[in-house]
């Protein structure tokens, strides 16, 4: 994975659509489903990791744009 478009279609996959409209709010469901499906040990570790550093960087991103 290498973008926020690729985790969403990751997502996808198993059945999880995240649009509340707001774009932390999104990146912040996503991370929260991804911590889900690694849990529930349904995902691989750097699949989860991956995803986690592009999602927390994007998240950053967008606080700071924001400001």
């Amino acid at each position: 994975m290498k973008s926020i478009f690729e985790i969403q279609q990751f997502l996808k996959q198993f059945g999880t659509f995240i649009y509340v409209g707001d774009r932390v709010g999104d990146l912040e469901l996503m991370e929260s489903e991804l911590t889900e499906l690694y849990h529930a040990q349904i995902i691989e570790p750097r699949e989860f990791q991956t995803a986690l550093l592009i999602l927390r960087h994007e998240i950053q991103m967008q606080k700071e744009k924001s400001k």
